[in-house]
């Protein structure tokens, strides 16, 4: 008998079942000191006890799974001197650390870059990162490729 591999995959909240939504907005609320237990964050979001407790260790927000794993980005940057050096100050304010950089040669005033970064010791989610990246100046495209 072949024993089947569980694997994660990233799926848009919309498209999840209500109670799957409400259990990892309990969790949120709970990690938040919002609610004090259990039971009163599963009755301010109306859903049941059995339901929380069948979801509660599958369903976590992505920047949850991305902690202590490396995530490789990639970028697609302005042709422009200090982009890429303020994509790599902006990281490094939030405590992440650079394992790998690779940027190809500049076409039509724009250049692809690839990062890996380390981010067990970040200060801020990976998600806060990923949108303050986004915000710098020269960041046409941000994606995130992969993480191990």
């Amino acid at each position: 008998m072949h024993k089947q591999q569980s694997g994660f995959f990233l799926v848009r909240e919309e498209i999840l079942p209500e109670a799957i939504k409400k259990t990892i907005r309990v969790k949120e609320m709970l990690k938040r000191g919002e609610a004090r237990t259990i039971n009163e964050a599963v009755e301010k979001m109306e859903l049941s006890r059995s339901a929380y407790y069948k979801y509660k260790d599958f369903v976590f927000p992505f920047y949850e799974a991305s902690r202590d794993k490396i995530v490789t980005l990639t970028l697609l940057l302005d042709h422009k001197q200090g982009v890429l050096s303020r994509v790599l100050n902006t990281i490094s304010a939030d405590s992440g650390s650079v394992l790998t950089i690779n940027q190809g040669i500049p076409l039509q005033g724009v250049a692809n870059a690839t990062v890996s970064i380390e981010t067990a010791d970040l200060a801020v989610d990976l998600e806060a990162l990923l949108d303050k990246l986004r915000m710098v100046e020269g960041v046409k495209r941000l994606e995130v490729l992969g993480q191990a």
